[in-house]
């Protein structure tokens, strides 16, 4: 169906395009979507209307926000602005919800009950409105509606038509089309362009809908009816379609309305508590009266989730969209894949061993041709940035390695992900330890975190390709691994500093130190400073500190008592620590720029970091790792403090005075992301770490390796990225190159020579193992001769035995 032929007496609305499109307050209030992969769509709310709605999958936004203004008389009154919003649950763990809007002026209130249909690419709202003031008759509500189909706000063309005899809105854009339909009639349609033309502007100037705008094409547009609530007693069922048709979007909304609300809220019910039952039961014993804030972290996780796919994105949010135009087309809804084997984590914590599975499957089928995974990606794998962060690479190994070790997979079916594991090893060893980005996304060197990870995941690598029988390359990547391991605190640990005689700590580990070529150990270098108004901004990296230090612990590298460890807790809490009402708080690291900027308006490019809730959870596994579980239990109690009236825990929390005006208020969620599924599922580990007392997602291989005993020096490597000028005495230097190549070596300042051919590991390098381990201090020399190009390097290399 093509927008209809305007008949007489219709007019073009004014303004086209409209104002520039916006999306809206990533503060959400809830998230659903039914538990059938026959019904692809997903809601969210906030301030007590539907806001952005996604079909037909998690990664296509397709409305902005629905919500419903009330006039009467000289009055006009917006549910959103001018009303107090309450929201709830209709049970525990399943997310169909109750909105109740009470206007502030006692007028009137609506309430709604909100879900998708089961069977059908349809949102339910199953409205009451009820007079508290004066009757029903003297008042008139209006439904606005405003489309952004697929990721824009630009470029949509809205119309009110009839179809099949029943009165229907219309939009449709980027090949893709929705359309409201409701229980009881329109007694007036309209569209236009916003900001100019659009129902709003009539309404708010005390007119009617202009009915004889009805069609706005090719812009900024937004849909408005006006409900005859008197028809329905105050109540009404409101239904909106999508499809790849007008038609077909129609069609899909009046089968709904037919069917009525009651029906599609059995099997919405049934769905959630079919799936919520195959749980484990982390939240007993619980008050029923309470919000039971386990069964909201795991009917978030499933709601972020694409049952078609198994991939879950990062949120149902655009960060500060209300300030976000469509040039920011991702928004959160996209898959990082370190998000994801987090989030899969959590979901494995919680008993839903088939979902975390299929995470693995979908990570396989992205992985790119050289064994890496995309900074973020659309659903189907197509990149969205692109850059690379070495964590990502090495998550989807650990992931394996969980899953196994928790039984969901067995060893017959190991092969399947073999190649994917092989690959990713071979990435990690060629490409790192450095990383392009840490995982803050910004800035590139030696990070904590990242070696971390790293380390684990080739250890993890390692065990999967001995259990293939592949002894010698399993060796190897434990080489690599142990070799990494052991110069993290060359690397990354300061000593010396100013905030360490402060403090009086011998030293700390930083956050990320640059990889100098040719450097040996942490030097003053300076680590830019992103998303701060001066773009130019650095601090040095020995006085730049991060809680992504204590990955080392939590990943199983270092033991929670080691002196160095205690140390960076010292520094980290100096630093980085707020102890707010709720409990304790800390920022990503010092003069961070990614929040609102000062006095609250949107990050735009720029501002100043808030408080991360995820970090005050990956606290408190420390704190268990520590041995403190009630210290732990007073952090579980900060996290989930800082959580929404619904229970949905934010990305981010307010750290200075309120600023009503803007919403913001000391410890709660600020406009950056809510919900944050990484931090519902690090709730959720949180939770099933303390209950089995020991850390839930540690690899079991680090831990037995590098703090249990400590293994033999691995060879001393220099590659010609990584080059290194002096080895310790009773060590065997290792080449490791990228491509074949013979070894030409001396220790007699060439007076003799010898030969040595480097091997290939499988993984993407050719190694040269040197018999040095029984040489006195003096000097080595070598050159390389490459064997594929038949050519020399041309330039002596040297390295001091000392």
């Amino acid at each position: 169906m093509a927008f209809p032929t305007l008949p007489p007496g219709s007019i073009v609305p004014p303004g086209a395009p409209g104002i520039e499109p916006r999306w809206t307050s990533s503060d959400k209030s809830a998230v659903g979507t039914a538990a059938s992969a026959a019904s692809p769509v997903w809601f969210t709310a906030s301030h007590g209307i539907l806001n952005e709605i996604y079909a037909p999958r998690l990664d296509m936004a397709c409305v902005r926000d629905f919500g419903f203004i009330v006039t009467a008389d000289s009055y006009f009154s917006e549910e959103k602005r001018d009303a107090d919003h309450r929201v709830q649950a209709i049970e525990d763990g399943v997310p169909a919800f109750r909105l109740v809007n009470t206007a502030r002026d006692g007028r009137y209130r609506i309430t709604k009950t909100i879900l998708s249909d089961p069977e059908r690419e349809v949102v339910l709202q199953d409205l009451r409105f009820e007079a508290l003031i004066g009757g029903l008759s003297d008042y008139r509500l209006h439904a606005l509606v405003a489309p952004h189909l697929v990721n824009g706000g630009a470029d949509n063309t809205a119309w009110y038509a009839d179809f099949k005899g029943r009165q229907v809105l219309f939009a449709e854009g980027s090949g893709r089309a929705l359309a409201v339909v409701a229980s009881v009639p329109w007694l007036a349609r309209s569209a236009g362009y916003v900001g100019v033309s659009d129902g709003w502007q009539a309404l708010s100037r005390g007119e009617g809908l202009r009915e004889e705008y009805r069609c706005a094409a090719a812009g900024n547009v937004a849909l408005s009816g006006t409900l005859d609530i008197e028809a329905g007693e105050g109540r009404a069922l409101i239904a909106i379609g999508f499809g790849t048709q007008p038609e077909e979007a129609a069609f899909r909304a009046i089968l709904s309305l037919e069917q009525g609300v009651e029906p599609a809220l059995k099997h919405y019910r049934s769905g959630w508590r079919e799936w919520q039952r195959g749980l484990l039961a982390l939240d007993e014993p619980h008050d029923r009266s309470q919000l039971n804030r386990y069964r909201v972290s795991t009917s978030v996780l499933a709601t972020h989730r694409d049952d078609a796919s198994g991939a879950i994105i990062a949120s149902l949010s655009i960060p500060w969209g209300f300030n976000k135009s469509d040039d920011d087309i991702g928004g959160y809804h996209l898959v990082w894949t370190r998000d994801l084997v987090e989030t899969a984590g959590g979901l494995l914590a919680a008993g839903a061993r088939a979902d975390a599975r299929s995470v693995l499957d979908y990570l396989s089928a992205i992985q790119e041709a050289d064994g890496h995974w995309v900074q973020n990606a659309w659903l189907d794998g197509r990149p969205y940035w692109h850059g690379i962060q070495m964590d990502e690479t090495a998550f989807p190994i650990l992931l394996y390695d969980m899953l196994l070790r928790a039984g969901v997979l067995d060893a017959s079916e190991a092969g399947r992900y073999l190649p994917m594991i092989e690959a990713a090893a071979a990435y990690i060893v060629v490409n790192g330890p450095a990383t392009q980005q840490d995982r803050w996304e910004e800035d590139a060197g030696y990070s904590p975190f990242t070696l971390a990870v790293e380390i684990a995941g080739l250890l993890a690598a390692a065990d999967a390709v001995e259990a293939a029988g592949r002894l010698a390359a399993a060796q190897y990547l434990r080489e690599v691994a142990d070799g990494w391991n052991e110069r993290i605190e060359e690397w990354t640990y300061a000593t010396d500093t100013e905030l360490s005689r402060r403090l009086g700590v011998d030293g700390y580990y930083v956050r990320i130190a640059s990889a100098t070529e040719g450097s040996s150990s942490l030097g003053r270098d300076f680590i830019p400073i992103r998303n701060r108004d001066d773009g130019s901004a650095v601090l040095e990296a020995d006085l730049l500190l991060s809680p992504d230090a204590l990955a080392l612990v939590r990943f199983g590298l270092r033991a929670a008592d080691d002196p160095r460890i205690l140390g960076t807790v010292a520094a980290i809490d100096a630093e980085l620590r707020r102890d707010l009402p709720a409990g304790p708080y800390w920022y990503r690291y010092n003069d961070d720029g990614y929040g609102e900027r000062i006095g609250g308006a949107p990050f735009a490019g720029s501002g100043v970091g808030r408080l991360w809730p995820l970090l005050t959870g990956e606290r408190a596994h420390y704190e268990l790792a520590a041995g403190r579980p009630d210290e732990a239990r007073r952090m579980l109690a900060a996290l989930e403090a800082s959580a929404s009236d619904g229970g949905l825990l934010p990305e981010q929390v307010w750290d200075s005075d309120d600023v009503p005006e803007r919403e913001l208020f000391l410890g709660r969620p600020s406009g950056s992301a809510m919900p944050l599924v990484w931090a519902h599922a690090e709730h959720i580990k949180l939770l099933r770490s303390i209950r089995d007392g020991v850390i839930f997602d540690m690899p079991p291989q680090t831990f037995a390796r590098y703090v249990a005993v400590k293994p033999a020096p691995a060879p001393f490597a220099w590659r010609p990225t990584a080059r290194r000028d002096g080895i310790p005495a009773g060590r065997d230097l290792r080449v490791e190159l990228a491509e074949p190549a013979l070894v030409h070596w001396s220790t007699d300042g060439w007076a003799t020579a010898t030969d040595s051919l480097a091997h290939d590991t499988g993984f993407g390098t050719h190694v040269c193992d040197l018999p040095t381990k029984t040489l006195r201090p003096g000097t080595i020399v070598f050159t390389i001769f490459w064997t594929d190009r038949q050519i020399w390097e041309g330039t002596d290399f040297t390295i001091e035995v000392v």
